[in-house]
């Protein structure tokens, strides 16, 4: 089957946010104005199409990325003869959901920002941005809200300048504000477009800027030319020369130019909620945005020889290979893996190989989804999302491709959990759904782990906040149908070392016949904090055979999950393998995995061991009254205040605080401020404990 859409009409974006900025519903608008729904559906009306899980419709936020296909044919801008396909990923703006965005932007060309015209840039706005940054996505920004009390579009651009250090230029501004708003002022062609209310924003006139407007329409033009004149030599020798006449084309491709780059982030406005400026913005993500053809090419590793790079480009004729991105447990089809393809295509029924997990699997069909609708097709191509009936052992993060051409992509990184609670099944029949359940969700979602307590039995499950877990036990309730009773939070501590010295593990056992011998020395001691755990091969002249090398490695990462102060697992450090022997006939992989267990025991003792614990990031907004009451209660729970700004009628407190003394804190909160105030809370990083609390939880974790 040919391809419909060369890879230059293709754009695959995220739609990214905080909570409550409008993703969901910009992503409806233009599913409406691109044809897919027939009938606009609101979120809180709980009837949004992208918003397809029960528990989203009933708390009116997105918690998994659904992601859809749509075409569009643009109005205006730098290629209006041809229609573009657009594959959107919708993803949650609750910080307990960062995996969702995490995984969306690894496997996304470019971003749309929403932001709220009255909040401008919050918190989770903050901790996307920078996910985004380290994934190099170009990005736009969408001012959504701008018919809300109080919307202001200087203020909200000002703050994505000042506190995402973005190059932000606005492309458009509004007409009007608040209840006052009629449509959008497009400062590349320099006139207004005054939306008709009687069409749903799908017509609109264009009439010249009114006076009121045309100051800010020309200092707003000014900023843009001087953007777009750093970003091309011949603009900018025109702009020199004192020649400020740039065409529409000419900006635009400067702007996307600009884009591409990173040297530009160009920003709209509108309100979704109201029809007003989404059809602009599909506009701007066909001009701005990039074709997978525009970033750079995929580079692999070579499952044999891990230090043997390879490039895949995005082409039809280059070998098969793509990222599974997400997997989703659907009550019809069973498995959905969601992938990305960079490279070759894929026909329905073809063997592949999962190269991560060196397994091979067959793909039974291949499916177009749209939220929770789904088209069958018979082939992908290079380019596209679609999804995976079929695959057995596929996880998020793997490479799929073509076994002749073996590669393995580059893997996503995941938050480890910061928060815990014990879950007991109620009846024993419950018990045996549990554990499918888990084991099912665990596979779906890489940011929630379950595990069985060795002493107490009972079954912990971990995650990235109150929220996360109280979903995953309600998804329990509703898909698995089982009740559980679940305890109080429990904070995920971690272990880390603080000194580096070298340490021996040998384990020989004889025990008639042939004994087990295995023998290593390892120096041991602490990485950058964030970097993980870091394994070196030191050893030269062959003291021991190369095949044992992984077993040793693997005896380390086990006595690392297992802690040494109090069982909690060890991080962020670097462990070198530098001498040891073996035995030429007792000699196993079991063995050396003993002995390399025994050997960061040794040197994990010596070496000075530190509790951390997780330090949130506290953002918390409240009328001025109760800024002092506030203040005090943060530094009661141990925290540190990290700064402080004016918003109209409002003090924005910035804090870190230890996860620990945040449990409850909603409720504090509420009653401190009449039910005022509102804060949200990400993880930062993990610190160490004050010695006076971490012998505390040494001896509740030792049972003394």
């Amino acid at each position: 089957m040919a391809r419909q859409f060369p890879l230059q009409r293709t754009r695959n974006i995220g739609i990214m946010a905080h909570i409550d900025a409008g993703k969901t519903t910009t992503t409806e608008r233009i599913l409406y104005y691109t044809g897919v729904n027939y009938k606009i559906g609101e979120v809180h009306d709980g009837a949004a199409t992208m918003d397809y899980m029960e528990q989203e419709q009933e708390r009116g936020i997105t918690i998994t990325s659904a992601a859809t296909t749509c075409f569009w044919k643009p109005n205006e801008g730098l290629n209006t003869a041809d229609q573009f396909r657009i594959n959107i990923i919708d993803t949650p703006g609750h910080v307990d959901f960062t995996i969702e965005v995490e995984r969306s932007l690894r496997v996304l060309d470019g971003a749309v920002a929403v932001f709220d015209g009255k909040q401008g840039v919050e918190p989770q706005s903050e901790t996307v941005w920078r996910q985004a940054d380290r994934y190099k996505v170009p990005r736009m920004c969408f001012i959504n809200k701008m018919d809300k009390l109080g919307a202001d579009f200087d203020r909200a651009l000002r703050s994505i300048i000042e506190r995402l250090n973005a190059p932000a230029v606005a492309v458009q501004i509004p007409l009007g504000q608040e209840n006052e708003l009629e449509g959008v002022i497009d400062i590349v062609r320099m006139r207004a477009l005054r939306f008709k209310d009687d069409k749903l924003g799908a017509e609109w006139d264009v009439i010249a800027i009114p006076a009121e407007f045309e100051l800010a329409a020309q200092a707003a033009r000014e900023v843009l030319i001087e953007k777009v004149a750093e970003i091309d030599e011949d603009l900018m020798a025109r702009y020199l020369e004192g020649d400020t006449d740039f065409s529409a084309e000419e900006i635009l491709r400067a702007v996307r130019v600009g884009c591409l780059s990173h040297r530009i982030v160009p920003v709209l406005c509108g309100s979704a909620f109201k029809n007003k400026g989404v059809q602009q913005l599909l506009d701007a993500v066909v001009d701005f945005m990039p074709s997978p053809l525009d970033i750079d090419d995929m580079v692999g590793e070579d499952p044999d020889d891990p230090d043997k790079k390879i490039v895949r480009k995005a082409s039809d004729d280059e070998p098969f290979s793509a990222l599974a991105f997400k997997i989703l447990n659907d009550p019809f089809v069973g498995q959905l893996t969601f992938f990305r393809v960079y490279s070759g295509t894929l026909q329905s029924g073809t063997m592949v190989l999962n190269s991560t997990k060196g397994k091979r699997e067959r793909i039974g069909r291949i499916l177009l989804m749209h939220a929770n609708n789904r088209e069958e097709i018979k082939e992908i191509h290079a380019g596209n999302i679609g999804a995976a009936v079929g695959l057995k052992t596929a996880t998020t993060g793997d490479t799929l491709c073509d076994a002749q051409h073996p590669v393995i992509l580059e893997r996503m990184e995941f938050p480890q959990p910061v928060i815990s609670v014990a879950i007991e099944p109620r009846t024993a029949a419950d018990q045996n759904k549990l554990g499918d359940g888990l084991s099912k969700l665990a596979a779906e979602d890489p940011s929630f782990k379950a595990h069985t307590d060795p002493e107490s039995g009972q079954t912990i499950i971990s995650g990235m906040g109150e929220l996360h877990l109280e979903i995953i036990v309600d998804r329990l309730r509703r898909e698995w149908k089982v009740e559980a009773n679940v305890g109080a939070p429990q904070v995920a501590y971690r272990e880390t070392i603080t000194e580096t010295v070298k340490a021996e593990g040998r384990y020989i056992k004889q025990s008639g016949g042939r004994g087990q011998f295995g023998h290593c020395w390892i120096e041991l001691g602490p990485s950058a904090p964030g970097a993980g755990f870091v394994f070196e091969n030191k050893l030269v002249g062959g003291v021991i055979p190369k095949e044992f090398v992984p077993a040793i490695e693997k005896g380390i990462r086990d006595a690392m999950s297992r802690g040494v102060l109090a069982n909690y697992p060890v991080i962020d450090c670097h462990v070198a393998v530098f001498d040891g022997s073996y035995h030429d006939v007792d000699s196993s992989a079991a063995a050396f995995e003993v002995a390399g267990s025994l050997a960061f025991q040794e040197g994990a003792r010596k070496a000075g061991i530190q509790l951390l614990e997780p330090v949130m990031q506290v953002e918390v907004r409240t009328p001025e009254d109760y800024m002092g009451d506030v203040i005090g209660d943060l530094n009661s729970r141990r925290g540190s205040i990290t700064g402080m700004e004016d918003v109209p009628g409002l003090k924005i407190i910035s804090a870190t605080v230890p996860l620990a003394n945040m449990f409850g804190y909603v409720n504090d909160l509420r009653s401190k401020t009449q039910g005022r105030a509102v804060y949200t809370m990400t993880f930062k990083e993990y610190q160490p404990v004050p010695r006076n609390i971490s012998d505390e939880i040494i001896a509740k974790a030792k049972g003394e």
